[in-house]
C-alpha cells in the first residue's frame, strides 16, 4: 500500500471539480437502455460493427466492394481513401456506415444533452481516436446536422489538437498559471486501455498565456496491451519513460516544471486512487492498495531542484481541457471522446476576478446519472 505520508501534490486535489479555468459539471455519464450502455452504440467498435453488418449480405453474393479483408483489418486510412476513390460502390458503402453511425451518435448525444449536468450546453468538442480520420470527421459533421434539424441548439466540432496530443496538452490546465512563469514545459501522461503515452508538453506560455499554442515537444508510446504486463510492471515502464523524457528535456535546454499531469480512465478520487472505470488497465488499478500518483512521487521525488507534484484527472476531462483556450466565446460546453467507449465531460468556464485566477477548490466532480 502506498505510504499515506507521501505527498502526491501540493497544488490541488486529484479529480477536482474546480480547475483554474473551468468547473467540471459532470463526466462519464453512464446512460443505459435494454441493450446495455448507450455509449457502446457510438464507439469506434460500433462503427466497425455497422460497416461489417452492411458488408455481410454483399459478401454472400460476392459483391462486396471492399474485398476479402475483414472489417477489422481495414485501416482507417484505407477507408478514408475509399471516400475519394474511383469505386463508387465502395464509397457508397462507407457513406452508408457513416450515416448509420451518425444517427447512433446523435441519439446518444440527445440523451446526454437531456441530463441535468449537460443542460444548456452550447458546444460539443468531439475527440478520441475515431476523430483522427476523414470518416470520423464526416460522421461528426453529419451528427451536428442531425441535431440541428431536431432543434438542438448546439454545435459539434472536431477537437483541434491531434487526438494523440490532446490528452497530454490538456493536463496543462490542471496546473495553476504561476507554475508556467519560471518553466516552459511539463511532463504529461495519457493512460489508456491499449496504450500509455508520455510526453514533454511545451507551454509556449510567453507567446500565448492562454496555452493555445502549447505543443507536444517529444513523446513516447508504449502499447501495453501487446505485452500484458502486471500493474507493477506497467508502473516501472511508465517511470522509465518519464525519466527518459526528463533527460531529453534537460539535453534540449527546456526548463521542465516539477509537475506531472496524468490523464487516466475512471473516477479519480481526491487522494489519487481510482474508484472505478479502470478495468481495461493492466492489473487492478482500483485496489485500495494502489495509488499511481504516490508511486510516481516515490520513483521521481524531484524534477530539477524541486519536489515533484503530480495531479491526475479523468482522461475524457483531460482531453476536453485542451480546448479551453478556444471555448472562451461560450459559457457551457462539453467533450465527447469516441474510442473504445464514449467518454464525456461537461464544463462551465470560470471567469477571472481582478485578472487573477481563483484558487483551485477541492470538491470532487459528480458522476452524473441518468
Amino acid at each position: 500500500m502506498a505510504d499515506d505520508s507521501v505527498t502526491t501534490t501540493g497544488i490541488a486535489r486529484h479529480g477536482a471539480a474546480r480547475l483554474p479555468s473551468v468547473e467540471i459539471d459532470g463526466f462519464n455519464i453512464e446512460l443505459k437502455d435494454d441493450d446495455g450502455f448507450l455509449g457502446d452504440r457510438a464507439s469506434k467498435g460500433a462503427f466497425r460493427e455497422i460497416l461489417d453488418g452492411l458488408r455481410k449480405p454483399l459478401k454472400k453474393n460476392g459483391d462486396d466492394p471492399l474485398g476479402k479483408k475483414s472489417t477489422d483489418e481495414i485501416p482507417k486510412s484505407e477507408l478514408d481513401d475509399v471516400l475519394v476513390g474511383a469505386d463508387i460502390g465502395a464509397a457508397a458503402l462507407v457513406h452508408g456506415a457513416i450515416e448509420h453511425f451518425a444517427q447512433e451518435l446523435a441519439y446518444v448525444t440527445r440523451r446526454i444533452l437531456k441530463t441535468k449536468a449537460w443542460a444548456d450546453t452550447e458546444r460539443i468538442v468531439v475527440g478520441g481516436g475515431f476523430r483522427q480520420s476523414r470518416v470520423g470527421e464526416i460522421a461528426i459533421a453529419r451528427t451536428g446536422f442531425i441535431l440541428k434539424a431536431e432543434d438542438f441548439d448546439v454545435d459539434l466540432v472536431p477537437i483541434r489538437f491531434h487526438p494523440d496530443d490532446a490528452g497530454l496538452i490538456g493536463t496543462l490546465h490542471l496546473a495553476p498559471s504561476w507554475i508556467f512563469e519560471a518553466h516552459d514545459s511539463i511532463l504529461a501522461v495519457d493512460i489508456g486501455g491499449t496504450n500509455i503515452r508520455c510526453g514533454v508538453v511545451e507551454t509556449r506560455w510567453k507567446k500565448a498565456s492562454d496555452l493555445s499554442k502549447a505543443t507536444v515537444w517529444k513523446s513516447e508510446l508504449w502499447r501495453h496491451a501487446d505485452d500484458a504486463p502486471t500493474r507493477e510492471g506497467a508502473v516501472r515502464r511508465l517511470v522509465k519513460m518519464l525519466k527518459d523524457l526528463i533527460t531529453a528535456a534537460d539535453a534540449g535546454g527546456l526548463k521542465l516544471a516539477p509537475f506531472i499531469g496524468i490523464s487516466c480512465p475512471g473516477v479519480i478520487d481526491a487522494d489519487g486512487s481510482i474508484e472505478k472505470g479502470a478495468q481495461n488497465l493492466p492489473g487492478n488499478w482500483e485496489s485500495s492498495k494502489f495509488n499511481l500518483p504516490a508511486s510516481l512521487v516515490e520513483a521521481i521525488p524531484q524534477i530539477g531542484d524541486h519536489d515533484t507534484a503530480v495531479l491526475m484527472h479523468n482522461d475524457g476531462v483531460a482531453q476536453g481541457l485542451s480546448e479551453v483556450p478556444f471555448m472562451q466565446d461560450v459559457e457551457r460546453w462539453g467533450v465527447l471522446t469516441i474510442g473504445t467507449g464514449l467518454g464525456n465531460a461537461r464544463f462551465t468556464n470560470r471567469r477571472k476576478e481582478s485578472g487573477k485566477d481563483k484558487e483551485q477548490g477541492e470538491k470532487k466532480p459528480k458522476k452524473a446519472k441518468d
